[in-house]
């Protein structure tokens, strides 16, 4: 399990391999990868930045890993998330799951990529034509992929 704050997303093919050496039992990886888009809310986004709680969000992240592989047998995964200035079309979140069977990965995966946006101390501003400002989550995800994948 790998979970850590980034200036640059890995390379995915590393990953992938890194995540089917990690079992033999591995039969699905899921990948969910965050772009910044060039158009929210109907204004032109100039980049974004990210900042986060150096110490404690790792940790978190961590922590998210083991409670999806508690509650959904993935056997290994891995958060990465960007901090400081991105640009259009950049990578700023790479959220990886490695089960046995798509089901379980599946689930696990929509399920971190909200926690993730959620429950971690990583804070996004966004810096538009008009101006900046710090984006909050959305409250109508909070609970998105928990209460209808749980066992």
């Amino acid at each position: 399990m790998r979970a850590r704050l980034v200036d640059r997303i890995s390379d995915l093919d590393e990953l992938v391999e890194e995540l089917k050496k990690s079992s033999e039992e591995i039969g699905a990886i899921c990948i969910f990868i965050g772009v910044v888009r060039g158009i929210s809310s109907g204004k032109r986004v100039l980049r974004l930045e990210y900042e986060a709680h150096e110490k404690l969000a790792p940790e978190v992240l961590a922590k998210l890993l083991e409670e999806a592989k508690a509650r959904h047998g993935i056997i290994d995964g891995a958060i990465e998330h960007k901090v400081g200035s991105a640009g259009v079309g950049e990578l700023v979140m790479c959220v990886a799951v490695a089960s046995r069977h798509r089901q379980e990965a599946f689930r696990a995966l929509e399920e971190l990529v909200n926690a993730v946006k959620h429950k971690a101390p990583i804070w996004k501003k966004e810096v538009t034509e008009e101006g900046a400002y710090w984006v909050e989550a959305k409250p109508e995800e909070a609970g998105q992929g928990q209460s209808n994948h749980r066992r």
